[in-house]
């Protein structure tokens, strides 16, 4: 997996701009937060009038497709709907993960940027969100940034190190 991390902070989004945003979001995360937050800021409340319009939840299984705008430096965003965040486990991470992954290949993506699931909600950690990554065999393939706050960026840094 080629992997590369990218802060939560839109001006650098704009300097590395990539084909595609995958923003995982639990129902009850209202209003949005990390990269989903950041995304509907500059997308001017787009996703947030989306969720009130009733025309996206966030329910489990649900994914959207949708053009970013001008104001956004990707090709395309993608939106997945991780259902309740109580009770989220390691197993329901690897399962979004793997599907995820799945929808964005088959959606022919190359290069994508995430937060994690889990981790805008702060229930899984950003060392932890990694190493399930790395166990998961289809990203392996994948060329994928991560987008993290500095003390993810810190934890990420360390794991890799210690991986060399």
């Amino acid at each position: 997996m080629a992997l590369s991390v990218l802060p939560l902070d839109l001006a650098r989004w704009d300097e590395a701009a990539r084909d595609c945003l995958v923003l995982p979001v639990f129902k009850d995360d209202r209003p949005l937060r990390g990269a989903a937050g950041l995304a509907d800021w500059r997308m001017c409340g787009r996703l947030s009038r989306l969720l009130k319009g009733d025309k996206a939840s966030a329910e489990q299984g649900e994914s959207m497709l949708l053009p970013p705008g001008r104001r956004l430096r990707f090709a395309r965003l993608m939106w997945f709907g991780l259902g309740d965040v109580k009770g989220y486990s390691d197993e329901r991470f690897k399962r979004d993960l793997a599907w995820i992954v799945s929808v964005v290949t088959k959606a022919g993506v190359k290069d994508w940027a995430l937060q994690a699931p889990g981790r805008a909600s702060g229930v899984i950690g950003a060392r932890r969100a990694v190493e399930l990554m790395l166990e998961n065999e289809p990203l392996q393939k994948q060329s994928v940034t991560l987008l993290e706050d500095p003390a993810g960026q810190k934890d990420i840094a360390e794991l890799l190190r210690s991986q060399r």
